[in-house]
């Protein structure tokens, strides 16, 4: 899924890793089986092998260690992160919008990661989100970020309008990402991109309200990893 019309998004720290992904753009698809849980915005973390069927489980985070098993989120601005240890041996799926955030859910994915993979370090790409750009939030959304991540708000949540705030969702991920021990060259930002501003390619429920579709994002554990023989 890396050319045509219709295809998904690849980013190069992924690939490097022998990892097959997408993230989602208009039209794209994921492969048939892709596990899909009910996103609730909370720090729930799903496993495939797990004895609730994923369209039972409320979790924002889902992880596969079972080779050719793949997880998927969808996102309509929310960030989507895909990451995976530096040997395949397991990977996960992130939907992280402010409120998953402010809870903690990048954390519960990269240490559910950390806790299964076979080796470290790992690797993370961060998919299309809403932007600085396009995206105003209001006092409770800087207060509920604040509360957890104070110290990485500088230059991702800037004074707009009175009472308002510009908001770089992506970026915050990348940081929070970084202060997780993610080495900086190991996260990928290739398609860090603002949905809101370019809806040729991408859905955004802020620019289109209830008429939005969903992105969807894949990303599966290979059949091998370097991990084996």
């Amino acid at each position: 899924m890396t050319s045509g019309t219709f295809e998904s998004l690849c980013d190069p720290v992924l690939i490097a890793v022998g990892v097959p992904h997408g993230f989602g753009r208009k039209g794209s698809q994921v492969p048939e089986r892709t596990a899909f849980t009910k996103q609730v915005h909370g720090v729930g973390v799903w496993q495939t092998g797990s004895s609730l069927e994923p369209a039972s489980a409320e979790a924002d985070a889902l992880l596969s260690c079972e080779p050719g098993h793949s997880v998927g989120i969808v996102t309509a601005d929310c960030v989507p992160i895909l990451a995976a240890a530096e040997d395949a041996s397991a990977v996960v799926a992130i939907h992280a919008g402010w409120r998953g955030m402010a809870a903690g859910v990048i954390e519960a994915g990269v240490r559910a990661l950390e806790a299964q993979a076979s080796t470290r370090p790992w690797v993370a790409a961060v998919g299309p989100a809403a932007r600085g750009c396009c995206y105003e939030v209001d006092e409770p959304v800087r207060a509920g970020l604040a509360g957890r991540y104070s110290t990485l708000l500088e230059g991702v949540l800037e004074p707009g309008r009175s009472g308002r705030y510009q908001l770089d969702l992506s970026s915050l991920a990348v940081r929070i990402l970084g202060s997780l021990g993610v080495d900086p060259t190991r996260i990928g930002v290739t398609h860090r991109v603002c949905t809101i501003c370019d809806p040729d390619r991408f859905e955004s429920h802020r620019r289109d309200g209830s008429d939005a579709g969903r992105l969807k994002h894949f990303i599966t554990r290979p059949t091998a990893h370097s991990g084996q023989g």
